[in-house]
């Protein structure tokens, strides 16, 4: 088999993983076609403007479209390696939902030509790339593995961080045989600087799922002790701390719950395949999914006191630092302190796809009677209890994420509570 030597790629998803991806090949010299089914995220691209907020992004976008080397569009073109990075969910019952993955293959059955190599980037459950996706694109007359090959790599990266940890994590790559496994590792080789594992492709499918579940699993552990803890009345965080100090142990961290496109959703995707063998994953997806109403019902247990109180929630995105609100907690923390009647507002200085209305620092604390801490971003952390202070009504903290320093805001006559004491 001769060497890799293609220097066009379509990728297909233009998203919080596929642009900055997209984004690191362009970089590297590929000449990339990048395809979105949203006009204005197109349009935008075209302009060199990058619609996702990312350490690092914008440089790079306007370097490669001034140079050429990159262009969005709404439709698929020829190429020698076509890249599905598109997002996948699940259904209400929890199976998943890869819809947008089956659509994206179809979408560049038409262009496919003999020896192209397709690498799926999205997280799928295990045999989804050797079956559904194979089977759709053999649609084209051509067979997988002989006449196109066929891999999995899915992103392993931290938002806030995606770029450097494109280029320098380890990866994994399976193909549906070696020849297909043998392309994606020549492909990704041109710029990872990590080690990259190659193996059977549901292996890797596998694998990245197993990587989601451990810290899913993981944090429902802190978050059940931290219910614990708070009926023994005690500090969870300190229980930790020190657990954590045995050479063996690393417990992770509570909070108000999981967020983010991958925790929260992964897991279902290997618990579905066999409801009998995964309880242990079901159950730590119901402890996460109860924590915002844990949360929640801590909240009004604070104001429950105080005639027709005002609640104040920091941070509507799921992570600190970082603007993703999908499956962020604080829409069902809000939802549900709405329907007990209280008057809530978010304010949140980065935060996208949020679904309410997000209210401006200063209005959101005017006469509020609690501060909910849900997102521990930079300028949350390093607000001032003064300023905090003169607008309230009653100051009152509800710190999830055990991230102010308490000591110093109970000098400005602050009570504070801690999810998890």
């Amino acid at each position: 088999m001769e060497p890799l030597k293609s220097k066009d790629i379509c990728v297909i998803g233009l998203g919080q993983i596929g642009l900055p991806t997209a984004m690191v090949f362009a970089n590297s010299g590929f000449n990339v076609l990048g395809v979105d089914l949203d006009k204005h995220i197109v349009n935008q691209l075209n302009e060199g403007k990058a619609h996702i907020k990312e350490t690092g992004l914008q440089p790079i976008v306007t370097k490669v479209v001034k140079s050429g080397r990159f262009k969005a569009s709404l439709k698929p073109g020829k190429a020698d390696i076509y890249l599905i990075a598109v997002p996948t969910h699940i259904k209400s019952d929890n199976t998943p939902d890869i819809s947008a993955v089956e659509a994206a293959i179809r979408l560049i059955t038409p262009y496919i030509k003999n020896g192209n190599l397709i690498i799926v980037e999205s997280t799928v459950p295990p045999g989804t790339v050797g079956g559904t996706v194979k089977n759709i694109l053999e649609q084209s007359g051509l067979k997988g593995g002989s006449d196109f090959y066929l891999a999995h790599c899915p992103e392993r990266v931290l938002p806030g961080n995606i770029l450097k940890e494109i280029i320098e994590n380890d990866r994994i790559i399976g193909g549906i045989n070696n020849l297909s496994t043998q392309r994606a590792y020549e492909l990704y080789s041109t710029f990872v600087k990590g080690t990259i594992y190659t193996q059977e492709v549901t292996v890797v499918e596998t694998t990245k799922l197993a990587e989601n579940i451990y810290r899913d699993v993981n944090i429902a552990l802190a978050n059940e002790l931290g219910n614990v803890c708070k009926t023994l009345g005690i500090n969870v965080w300190e229980v930790i701390k020190l657990a954590n100090k045995h050479p063996r142990v690393n417990l992770h961290l509570p909070g108000p719950g999981v967020g983010g496109h991958c925790i929260g959703v992964v897991p279902w995707f290997l618990a579905s395949t066999s409801l009998e063998l995964t309880p242990l994953i079901q159950l730590s997806r119901n402890i996460n999914n109860n924590q915002p109403r844990i949360v929640a019902n801590f909240a009004h247990s604070i104001v429950k006191h105080i005639p027709k109180p005002k609640i104040t929630i920091l941070g509507a995105s799921y992570k600190a630092n970082v603007p993703d609100a999908r499956e962020s907690p604080t829409t069902e923390i809000f939802e549900i302190l709405r329907q007990a009647n209280l008057e809530v507002s978010v304010t949140d200085p980065i935060a996208i796809n949020f679904p309410y209305e997000l209210i401006d620092f200063k209005n959101s604390l005017n006469k509020s009677d609690l501060i909910v801490i849900i997102t521990d971003h930079k300028e949350f952390k390093e607000m001032d209890p003064n300023f905090v202070s003169q607008l309230m009504r009653t100051k009152q903290i509800l710190d999830t994420r055990n991230c102010l320093n308490h000591s110093e805001w109970r000098e400005f006559g602050f009570s504070i509570s801690i999810l998890g004491t």
